[in-house]
């Protein structure tokens, strides 16, 4: 790894997204993070490289400011408008598929994925290529079947010529690695700070990817909008905040905010014009409506969407589907603004420093392997509690890495103030008006200090809040207790179970052992799992996994024990 002083004196050469962790001391480092940052947000796995030419020491260094999640979305849905999601037969010339879309005009991006055959996602540079492009679609002549003619934005080419071509297409990966494949790739880095970033690059969406998720929201919304032409249907979650993994579901909000109208002032004098509408006692019971209706038209009339179903009495009512042209399971919700409140901040602690996401990425790819979360409903830790963990310890860091969210919610401004059915869900996002501290920690000292600073936390009495950023006496008595940083009566991990705390502390107790027993050892040509990769091995904590309890043994005698295991198993490997 260069060290900072390498890295200044050459000023003028290329750096990639695996410096990120780097941190110095003057602000053109900081000028730095923030420009990798921004080439890096949580869209992009490709390593960018850049050129920046500084002085040294600049104090005056130029900041480039990180984009706001409501102009990513703005610009991705634009993007979206003007694609179009073609179904291409298995030989397909790439060349003569591109010119004969380009006859409706200048294609902007496009590339090729596979789910249930291949497809295709064609941009074009304006939404008046995309209306020539479906003028020209028929609809389909089936003689034993019959069909709803709904037209859509998802198409199908077919090669009417008789001359079969090889199909030499490179699809894109939408899914993420096998967790055997994940090691092996780990077990060849030479340091686990590279192992942390590989894996982020392994995990995290792809460019492409996130394209795909804002135009299958934008094909959705082409059905809501039979019944509310103005409506916006946006991702969010995992989808968006730059903590998504490859093959995660995709969720949708339906937002009718958007529809103009609202909040226009009355004259006070003269005539006033206003619509009339259908009255209904709660907006929950608007909410259910809406969705039920919709899912109705999804299920009868959305090419691609199978497996329908209107789950309407749930705390959040949701429209949950397959929609198999993009491979991804959708929850589409309504009138759910907290939890869009709650990806923006999530994107802003990304986007603040770039260790954020490569350590949850790290710690959630740690608990899925020993299933300590789960894709299933139950007992378990959630994605979002783990996350929320992840964003405390930092906050905890001497100097913090993060801000709290009331120092957030202190730097904003009037633009920023948002009350949503009572809970105050303000916080700054204008990412100049935030000074960060100095905090030079690497990605391997983070994970380490993560493993022991929950492997003593006081859960019994505590409470994780990273409003406050400090521990607080627990209100209720639950297990864990994780406060929800805007439904602040509401803990986020009240499902969570002692047998699951217990079982995450004692993993990470055990991580920890054995990451600094690996930290040291250096792959060689035919690589065995080390460092990170050691804990993504569930064998190697078998006897916590069964998830009975058992007897503390003293601290030093477990390790002494563990290494000495160890040990033996590194003599058989080399006998």
């Amino acid at each position: 790894m260069r060290t900072f002083a390498l890295f200044l004196t050459t000023m003028a050469s290329s750096f990639t997204v695996c410096r990120l962790h780097m941190r110095g001391r003057f602000s053109l480092v900081n000028c730095f993070h923030r420009l990798d940052t921004f080439l890096h947000r949580c869209v992009g796995t490709e390593a960018v490289v850049a050129q920046e030419e500084a002085a040294r020491g600049d104090e005056s260094a130029e900041k480039i400011e990180c984009k706001s999640l409501h102009a990513l979305q703005v610009e991705r849905q634009d993007q979206a408008e003007k694609s179009v999601l073609i179904s291409c037969q298995s030989r397909t010339s790439e060349k003569k598929f591109l010119k004969f879309l380009s006859k409706h005009g200048d294609i902007k991006k496009y590339f090729f994925y596979e789910s249930y055959g291949v497809y295709a996602v064609v941009e074009f540079a304006s939404r008046d290529s995309v209306s020539s492009l479906l003028e020209s679609a028929t609809i389909p002549s089936i003689s034993q079947e019959s069909i709803v003619p709904f037209k859509s934005r998802l198409l199908s080419i077919r090669n009417l010529s008789s001359v079969n071509q090889q199909l030499s297409l490179q699809c894109q990966p939408q899914t993420s690695i096998p967790i055997n494949d994940l090691i092996h790739r780990l077990s060849r880095e030479e340091t686990v700070e590279q192992q942390i970033l590989s894996l982020t690059k392994a995990y995290q969406l792809t460019e492409e990817n996130s394209r795909l998720r804002f135009l299958v929201c934008s094909l959705l919304k082409d059905i809501a909008a039979a019944y509310f032409p103005e409506c916006t249907i946006r991702p969010f979650g995992s989808s968006v905040n730059g903590f998504g993994k490859l093959g995660c579901d995709l969720d949708m909000f339906l937002d009718l905010d958007s529809i103009s109208g609202w909040n226009i002032k009355t004259p006070k004098s003269g005539f006033s014009l206003e619509y009339q509408m259908k009255r209904v006692n709660s907006e929950r019971a608007i909410t259910q409506s809406v969705l039920s209706v919709i899912g109705e038209c999804v299920d009868q009339f959305g090419p691609g969407c199978a497996g329908v179903q209107k789950i309407l009495n749930a705390r959040c009512p949701l429209v949950r589907f397959s929609h198999q042209p993009s491979g991804f399971q959708c929850d589409l919700t309504a009138n759910n603004r907290v939890a869009m409140k709650s990806t923006e901040l999530l994107y802003l602690y990304g986007e603040l420093d770039p260790r954020v996401r490569s350590l949850v990425f790290t710690i959630r790819s740690w608990a899925r392997s020993h299933g300590i979360t789960s894709s299933i409903p139950g007992a378990w830790i959630t994605n979002f509690s783990l996350t929320i963990m992840v964003l405390f310890f930092l906050q905890r860091r001497g100097p913090p890495i993060i801000p709290t969210l009331d120092h957030l919610r202190d730097l904003a401004g009037p633009e920023d103030r948002s009350m949503i059915e009572g809970s105050d869900c303000t916080f700054v996002r204008d990412f100049s008006k935030i000074q960060l501290q100095n905090n030079t920690e690497t990605l391997e000292q983070l994970l380490c200090e993560f493993f022991e600073f929950y492997a003593t936390f006081p859960f019994s009495r505590m409470s994780i809040n990273i409003r406050k950023g400090k521990e607080q006496n627990k209100p209720e008595m639950s297990p864990l207790h994780i406060q929800n940083p805007f439904e602040t009566s509401l803990n986020v991990s009240k499902n969570v179970n002692s047998t699951q705390l217990d079982r995450f502390m004692a993993l990470c107790q055990e991580s920890s052992w054995l990451l600094q027993q690996n930290k040291t050892s250096t792959p060689n040509n035919t690589p065995t799992p080390w460092g990170l990769a050691t804990l993504l091995l569930p064998s190697q904590v078998a006897g916590i996994k069964s998830g009975k309890k058992r007897r503390r043994e003293p601290a030093s005698e477990r390790i002494k024990s563990l290494l000495e295991s160890l040990k033996k198993q590194n003599q058989e490997k080399t006998g």
